[in-house]
């Protein structure tokens, strides 16, 4: 089923600045995957680097369906419906005190 993977203005140079992306998934961390498979230089902006394959999602990115952060429901096994719209937000820090 098709879903629409959000992409954030940081994130859009490793996807030919595409703010989009539809993929394939039946759940959050299947349709993140899709979108590292397609634009392989985004994996280790997404992912943690413990060991080959690994698809843990690294601390300061943020996924939501709709307004809810995946980490309240079912981490990367949230399943998702056609149409379901999956936000990537990374941590931003730094300034100025």
């Amino acid at each position: 089923m098709s879903v629409t993977i959000q992409v954030p203005t940081a994130l859009r140079s490793f996807t030919e600045r595409k703010s989009e992306i539809v993929v394939e998934g039946t759940t959050v961390g299947e349709a993140i995957s899709a979108v590292a498979e397609l634009y392989p230089d985004i994996k280790q902006h997404l992912y943690q680097d413990k060991e080959p394959g690994s698809r843990e999602l690294r601390s300061f990115i943020n996924v939501f369906v709709g307004e809810t952060n995946i980490k309240k429901l079912q981490g990367l096994d949230t399943p998702v419906s056609p149409g379901t719209a999956i936000m990537l937000v990374p941590a931003i820090a730094g300034g100025m005190i």
